[in-house]
């Protein structure tokens, strides 16, 4: 008996939009290819993509008045 075959799941590459096939034989999931995962990996490196953040500790302060002594 051999055991039962799970179905593979489609997803979207996030590089072309096409579709991907998502399991863990797929080396490059989630994205279709080695082009795709390397352009997203080269547009993260070069700064092309940013996560927000707030204002560092240094910049918060320049604009606060001096605490009283």
């Amino acid at each position: 008996m051999s055991a039962p075959e799970v179905p593979q799941r489609i997803v979207r590459c996030p590089g072309c939009g096409g579709d991907s096939v998502y399991v863990t034989s797929n080396l490059y999931r989630p994205f279709c290819s080695a082009r795709c995962k390397n352009s997203d990996f080269g547009a993260w490196a070069s700064e092309g993509y940013r996560v927000a953040s707030g204002p560092t500790p240094e910049e918060s302060d320049e604009g606060s008045a001096p605490l009283p002594h």
